[in-house]
């Protein structure tokens, strides 16, 4: 199965009502607790600014799926919930604040996200931004990078980064150290939280259900 399916899965395994929280919760509190090891509940719920009650049920389904461990103190990462954040930064390895705002960002909070070898899978960029304002972003902008060079999707032509926006295309490869078709997305929002969750959910779209 693949990572997406997963975590995915995770919000639908126990019976009742659907959880109040979203797959980027799971995915921002596997990050957590694998930096935290171990991370107490409290500081969980204020890192992910969701309620305490919300970060119980979260913490009990990760460790229903035996992704994570709790102890006195705090929750840390079993072997497998490792297996699972390892393979979940394969695919989104590299995720930054873009500190300096450009002509590309669309508000005053900005994360940029890599995803690898995805860039085939941009259109315009549409269903990434919808995606991010669903998570309560302003929006995303979505780059792709080819022949050594950022692209912005258009119609009816793509737009250059490196030619028309050189300070914004230095800051985003100096950070993020794209490859050959790999594809990029920005969440902008007015909080640092919701450009993070907007970046995960607009990259979310570019990873199939049969890969990651």
């Amino acid at each position: 199965m693949t990572v997406k399916k997963f975590l995915e899965r995770l919000l639908e395994r126990a019976p009742g009502p659907q959880p109040s929280f979203s797959v980027f919760h799971l995915t921002k509190a596997l990050e957590l607790i694998a930096e935290g090891n171990p991370i107490g509940r409290g500081k969980l719920s204020e890192k992910l600014k969701t309620g305490e009650g919300v970060t119980r049920t979260l913490i009990n389904r990760l460790k229903t799926a035996g992704l994570i461990d709790i102890s006195k103190p705090g929750c840390s990462l079993t072997k497998e919930g490792e297996r699972v954040w390892k393979e979940f930064r394969s695919i989104f390895p590299r995720k930054v604040r873009l500190e300096q705002q450009s002509a590309l960002t669309l508000a005053a909070c900005n994360v940029a996200m890599l995803i690898k070898g995805c860039g085939d899978k941009v259109k315009v960029g549409m269903d990434q931004r919808d995606a991010a304002i669903m998570m309560g972003a302003k929006g995303a902008t979505t780059l792709v990078s080819k022949n050594q060079t950022l692209l912005l999707p258009g119609w009816p032509t793509s737009v250059n980064v490196a030619q028309d926006f050189p300070s914004a295309f230095h800051q985003i490869t100096k950070l993020l150290e794209p490859e050959e078709n790999d594809a990029i997305v920005i969440g902008s929002a007015d909080t640092w939280e919701k450009a993070e969750y907007g970046a995960l959910a607009a990259a979310w779209t570019l990873i199939a259900d049969n890969c990651g």
